[in-house]
């Protein structure tokens, strides 16, 4: 029988589980606190449990926890990509980026991934397995002590699929957003999906506000199905009315993520059609310019073409950016670094 995973617990279960084993259910707070507030591990470190509870603990339960296989600094801008390896030895991949409004992280939430997208380097060896809540929060905590600042926004945008691990997911914004925990507004806090729509209304009902990103990457149904399996399954009007239905729950932005391609979803009829279905959502596009892989023979427009494209969006009233890309010397684009550690070790 496995053993509980403590620190992926959250306050409520962790009273109970200490009520259950014959314990007050303040030592649930306590226990919670030094692996959220405190960013603890070693149990031996809790001092204020008694020797015996701490001994018990140790026996009976398991605390989870990850370690750096590498850090790599941009030499470019002050971007940080961590490769972290698990107790199971799979390897996953965090990126810290730096803005002017403070120091985003963004973590995975899978090893691997299963959406196949054709463009994504994360995918290419499939989904190996979910990400528990620890192991997740594991990767914030850890980032935190080695830079030795506190990270304000947080994106689940790294390997992954976020609403393929839901329960899961839900379990990890929970904890990270309680207040006896760290305290992560859920406002600072953006969860990129590429539309897995059921997933979407149960999100919507949950009534956290976080931001809803959406990976697009065309308008139209084949182009994007060429690009990404999922739009087999989930048409992107059924993605669009999922994403009202998030925006009127939550009176929260929506964004999508549109990854420019040349000749692929640049063209004046994307921009058009765009217009269509976003009409009467309030969101805002990131133009992302491709970052190519071997296994994915297309081409990134010229800035002069991503900068045309931008315009032509602003002209019908879209809200649009083009993502500042970071860390463009150390692979940081989503498992690219992963893969070649992998590749090369």
């Amino acid at each position: 029988m496995d053993k509980i995973e403590l620190n992926s617990l959250g306050l409520d279960e962790l009273r109970s589980y200490m009520v259950s084993i014959g314990e007050k259910a303040f030592r649930g707070e306590q226990v919670f606190s030094f692996f959220n507030s405190r960013m603890g591990l070693n149990l031996d470190e809790l001092q204020v449990l008694p020797l015996k509870l701490r001994e018990d603990l140790k026996e009976n339960v398991k605390v989870n926890e990850i370690r750096l296989l590498k850090r790599f600094d941009s030499k470019v801008d002050h971007t940080k990509k961590f490769l972290f390896l698990l107790e199971d030895n799979n390897i996953i991949e965090s990126v810290l980026m730096e803005y002017s409004h403070g120091l985003t992280v963004c973590i995975s939430t899978q090893v691997g991934c299963s959406m196949g997208c054709s463009f994504c380097a994360s995918t290419k060896e499939g989904r190996i397995r979910n990400l528990t809540p620890s192991e997740m929060l594991n990767q914030i905590y850890f980032i935190e002590k080695n830079i030795g600042k506190s990270i304000s926004n947080i994106v689940l945008m790294g390997s992954g699929e976020p609403l393929d691990n839901y329960d899961h997911t839900m379990k990890f914004l929970n904890i990270i957003h309680d207040t006896k925990g760290h305290n992560i507004s859920y406002r600072n806090i953006t969860l990129s999906t590429c539309g897995i729509v059921p997933r979407i209304y149960d999100l919507a009902k949950e009534n956290i506000p976080i931001t809803l990103s959406i990976s697009l990457h065309s308008p139209f149904d084949d182009v994007r199905t060429e690009m990404m399996p999922i739009g087999k399954k989930y048409k992107i009007k059924d993605i669009i009315e999922g994403c009202k239905f998030y925006e009127k729950t939550t009176n929260r932005r929506l964004t999508f993520e549109y990854t420019l391609i040349e000749g692929v979803n640049d063209r004046k009829e994307d921009v058009d059609e765009l217009r269509r279905i976003l009409k009467g959502t309030n969101s805002h596009i990131n133009l992302i310019p491709l970052n190519p892989i071997k296994e994915y023979k297309k081409d990134r427009p010229s800035l002069s073409s991503i900068e045309r494209f931008q315009k032509q969006l602003t002209k019908y009233n879209i809200q649009v950016t083009i993502r500042k890309e970071k860390g463009m010397d150390i692979s940081a684009s989503c498992g690219q670094l992963r893969r070649d550690y992998l590749s090369n070790e």
